[in-house]
């Protein structure tokens, strides 16, 4: 096997090494996260310096090591010069990297993650500056994606315990649906009082320990079948028993109410192109509103990766707002 690989990678995480190296974690094309040395990256005069920067774009030619590989050529394609121009740009886009961190994959190609990612960085960079509305939009409707491909989108057109689908009733000021990152997303406020009411019942079913099939016997009609006899009690003629299953439903743990218009915008982000995103950055939905939702994506994203996100610290930094105090609970 060679002892040298070709790659294209964008830069997400890096940290010192030694005297004078970066250690990168970069998001490759063609084989995932790879971690590899960028020697003398932190020397003003590298030739690998500015290309060892965050949300770099390279074209890589990597040496295998025995414990870490080594970068011994690298030529930029891209770069995201604007992400640093702007304190909620860069935020945003930290955040969008520990995400992607999260779901990479190491040692296989990882081109829709690769192509979402940085579709979404180009975006981010080309938003005018100091406009916390449209970053902390684009930013929930980047994360939206990044979990659609995980496979962990949360449900939000319809009811995740009754499966019924919810629109929002703009006409009743209290009307609100449930949203809860156990459950897979919204919920219906009546089928959750219903699990609530009737999740402590009992709902016996009955599986065999090992599966016994009667002798075959004629039916009525005179044809014979085989039937399976699944009942809970010992059967002494065959020396072998069945076990009862019980199931409990429980009512799931909501991360937060959410009202008609947060519930709109929820639903819209699951299916918006980016002329579409831009409507919503409109005076319908506030900066408090945007910032709800980045929230309580952050905290559903936080529970199925099972993982802090530690990046979006900056946001409320930079927002300097509140969490929202309409929560039940926090998971």
């Amino acid at each position: 096997m060679s002892r040298t690989y070709k790659a294209t990678g964008i830069n997400l995480k890096s940290m010192a090494l030694g005297e004078s190296d970066r250690l990168l974690t970069i998001l490759t094309r063609e084989f995932g996260l790879v971690r590899a040395v960028a020697p003398g990256s932190r020397k003003h005069n590298s030739s690998l310096s500015g290309r060892s920067g965050l949300f770099v774009v390279n074209e890589l030619l990597i040496a295998k090591g025995r414990s870490l590989d080594k970068i011994t050529q690298a030529e930029t394609q891209e770069s995201y010069p604007g992400l640093n121009q702007d304190l909620g740009k860069l935020a945003a886009s930290q955040y969008l990297a520990e995400i992607t961190l999260y779901q990479a994959l190491s040692e296989q190609p990882q081109e829709e993650l690769f192509c979402l990612l940085s579709e979404h960085l180009s975006r981010l960079e080309k938003l005018p500056k100091n406009q916390p509305r449209l970053a902390i939009a684009h930013l929930s409707h980047a994360v939206f994606h990044l979990l659609a491909l995980a496979g962990i989108a949360p449900q939000v057109q319809s009811c995740c315990l009754s499966g019924i689908s919810l629109t929002p009733d703009f006409s009743n000021s209290q009307w609100q649906v449930g949203f809860s990152a156990a459950a897979g997303g919204i919920v219906s406020l009546t089928a959750l009082e219903q699990v609530q009411r009737e999740g402590r019942n009992i709902s016996p079913k009955f599986a065999p320990v090992s599966t016994i099939a009667a002798p075959d016997r004629a039916n009525s009609d005179g044809n014979h079948q085989n039937r399976t006899t699944l009942q809970p009690r010992r059967v002494a003629e065959h020396g072998q028993s069945y076990q009862t299953i019980v199931h409990r439903q429980e009512a799931p743990m909501l991360i937060s109410r959410i009202d008609s218009q947060e519930l709109a915008t929820l639903q819209q982000l699951s299916q918006a192109e980016l002329k579409q995103l831009q409507a919503l950055t409109t005076d319908t939905t506030t900066d408090v509103n945007w910032i709800f939702i980045e929230q309580i994506l952050r905290q559903y994203a936080q529970y199925h990766f099972g993982r802090p996100i530690r990046s979006a610290a900056l946001i409320d930094n930079y927002f300097a707002l509140p969490t929202s105090t309409n929560d039940d609970t926090t998971v």
